[in-house]
């Protein structure tokens, strides 16, 4: 008799060892591909770097349009080197010399 208990106790403890181990294998695996598993998270660590090294770019390239939009509200050569720089705009009496640049054909 002491036999058949002891083999129900030890399917018993199998059967929960078992269960155990599942429960943590599914754990272990949610906590590392889950929606805010290990990997997640690295992930959206990586992008916010990412998305710190572009604002800081782009305010960087803020304050230097700023100076140049101040520039050119203050200083009416500033807008005529602008605009034969960017508009090609030039004297009547002007001859504009055109330099190639390397690599291009």
């Amino acid at each position: 008799m002491k036999k058949k208990k002891k083999k129900k106790v030890s399917i018993r403890r199998r059967i929960l060892v078992a269960g155990l181990g599942f429960i943590l294998v599914v754990l272990l695996i949610t906590s590392f591909f889950g929606k805010k598993g290990i990997i997640e998270i690295f992930r959206a660590q990586e992008k916010h770097e990412e998305l710190s090294k572009d604002v800081e770019r782009l305010k960087q390239k803020k304050k230097r349009l700023a100076r140049e939009i101040e520039e050119l509200e203050k200083n009416p050569k500033a807008v005529e080197k602008k605009a034969r720089e960017k508009l090609w705009l030039m004297k009547p009496d002007e001859l504009v010399i055109i330099k190639e640049k390397k690599g291009k054909k």
